[in-house]
């Protein structure tokens, strides 16, 4: 298994967090949990060799090659696995919180914690970006016709206020309180609840708790930064709890796994 990571478009830069190619021989091994764990982004994938299986607590879907898959922000975990055991590659589109509601206009908390064929949420755009992706062959122009996709998608027009408070909570780790948020904006906790469930699809305080969850994993996963831990949890109780939330596990549980897929994306 490989993962390449493509240049994001400087007019894109800051809203798409990232843009990958994977491939690999064949399927995952068995002993893989091919768990993924959320990391707080909407994602478009592209299987354009052989196709993928998602699974998430009430969604099932299979994404055939060429089929555009939408994944809404997650605050659950997922396994993924490659359709048929040969030949794969995949391409991932990662949106920053700050900047999906600016590609995509619909309620962000409508896709949360699904998985959806993009045809099915964006009809005739999306049929017209997999038509253009079936009839080229290359990968590095199947990047071009997505790139373009993407800035012809792009709104420039901006929610500051929104915009802020999700930088905060990046540039903080997760450990800002709305409580702060509100003094900050000058905006009530109802207001940006209701931002948030629209332009991102989950509340300010559980972007929070998966941002804190993402530090953390990171740390446990690659031994870096362990003192992060120490500092992001009011105790351990509160660490094992959030923890086991997002993957399933307790940590001492977990990293007596293999679960070398989800590690390929998080490097």
């Amino acid at each position: 298994m490989k993962i390449q990571h493509i240049p994001v478009h400087p007019m894109l830069k800051g809203y798409v967090e990232k843009i990958w190619v994977f491939e690999s021989d064949g399927k995952v091994p068995d002993d893989d949990m091919k768990l993924i764990v959320p990391n707080g982004l909407v994602k478009l994938i592209i299987p354009f060799k052989n196709g993928l299986h998602g699974k998430m607590e009430g969604w099932e879907l299979t994404s055939a090659e060429n089929k555009v898959t939408l994944i809404g922000i997650c605050d659950k975990p997922s396994i993924v696995d490659i359709q048929e055991d040969a030949a794969s590659g995949s391409i991932g589109v990662e949106f920053n919180p700050m900047g999906v509601y600016r590609f995509f206009s619909i309620r962000q908390s409508e896709i949360r914690n699904t998985i959806h064929l993009f045809t099915d949420v964006f009809g005739r755009q999306a049929a017209v970006l997999e038509e253009m992706l079936v009839n080229e062959p290359f990968v590095n122009e199947k990047l071009r016709i997505i790139e373009r996709f993407l800035l012809s998608m792009f709104n420039t027009k901006e929610d500051s206020v929104f915009e802020y408070c999700t930088q905060k909570i990046a540039h903080t780790k997760g450990l800002v309180t709305v409580k702060q948020l509100e003094k900050e904006t000058g905006y009530s906790s109802r207001w940006l609840h209701m931002k948030f469930d629209e332009k991102i699809g989950i509340s300010p305080k559980n972007l929070c708790a998966i941002t804190r969850f993402h530090t953390a994993y990171q740390s446990i996963t690659f031994n870096v930064g362990e003192d992060d831990i120490y500092n992001l949890y009011y105790d351990q109780a509160h660490f094992i709890r959030e923890f086991k939330r997002f993957t399933g596990l307790p940590p001492a549980k977990f990293e007596k796994m293999v679960n070398e897929f989800d590690k390929i994306f998080y490097r």
